[in-house]
């Protein structure tokens, strides 16, 4: 019997994810109290359902009962049923922004600051993040991308190194990218906003792909670029990272970042890194 256990950041998305597995089959039970874990995998292991797949999630919603979920791992593991644990992240300023969208308090700080009960949280689960098989950071993550990246490791058991990979184009004329972990400027290419029949286009057609791309800069670029994002993402993941997001600016967001912006995603891609992408502003 396959057993997932899904934990992590209250606001992460671990609702939506329990959903995602019920939806390819798994039999799902939402806050669990830890100390119930073996009871409920005997139960489903001798269920005359034929129940093979059961997904649960776990978290501090069950109070000063979470405290017993390494003593339920360890007899979990005694009685023989293999488990893994999904672990959800997300940064600081999204699961703020999510908190005050659902104008919710948070579990740990019903009365007082979302960002005192975040990091309350953080330090609970610092050594549940440490046993966890797979860590998604739905940071940037929309709810069909979750989907995508969970179906790839439930369901067609894509090994996965816990890094998320974020290429967004932006416009300098409009701020710089702050979120980033490192930041391109594409602006000394040759620009297609001065090309009349390009202007109203974006780095999303082909016309434009074509002009940015056409020019020798732009094609050793891109190739360095490539090359120094391969070289880096092991480093990145050796240290633990979880997310990376790489900004890719030029004047205006609309021409050139954008076109070296899909070219990398791409190259990511084809690689079988998890990589999403963003376009902040191409209108």
């Amino acid at each position: 019997m396959e057993f997932v256990i899904i934990t992590g950041l209250s606001g992460a998305g671990k609702s939506q994810a329990i959903k995602v597995l019920e939806d390819i089959g798994y039999y799902c039970m939402d806050n669990l109290p830890p100390a119930l874990l073996p009871d409920f995998a005997e139960l489903c292991y001798e269920s005359k359902r034929n129940i093979d797949k059961v997904g649960v999630v776990v978290d501090i919603r069950g109070g000063k009962f979470f405290n017993d979920l390494f003593k339920s791992l360890d007899a979990l593991k005694s009685h023989g049923f293999k488990y893994r644990i999904l672990f959800l992240d997300a940064s600081d300023q999204v699961l703020i922004k999510r908190y005050k969208e659902l104008r919710r308090p948070h579990p740990l700080s019903p009365e007082g600051r979302i960002t005192d009960g975040i990091a309350m949280e953080r330090g609970r689960l610092i050594e549940v993040r440490k046993k966890a098989d797979h860590i998604i950071d739905t940071t940037n993550l929309t709810l069909s991308l979750l989907k995508e990246e969970m179906k790839e490791i439930f369901l067609e058991g894509k090994d996965s190194d816990n890094l998320t990979i974020s290429v967004i184009s932006f416009g300098f004329k409009k701020g710089v990218l702050l979120d980033a972990d490192l930041v391109f400027d594409v602006r000394f290419l040759p620009n297609p906003h001065y090309v009349s029949e390009l202007r109203e286009h974006t780095g999303n057609d082909k016309n434009v792909q074509d002009y940015v791309m056409k020019w020798e800069e732009s094609n050793i670029f891109i190739e360095k670029l490539k090359d120094m994002i391969d070289f880096l993402i092991p480093f990145y993941i050796k240290e633990g990272k979880t997310q990376l997001v790489i900004g890719i600016g030029c004047t205006g967001g609309k021409h050139r970042s954008v076109t070296i912006a899909n070219v990398l995603y791409e190259h990511l891609k084809k690689n079988d890194r998890r990589v999403i992408i963003d376009h902040r502003d191409c209108q």
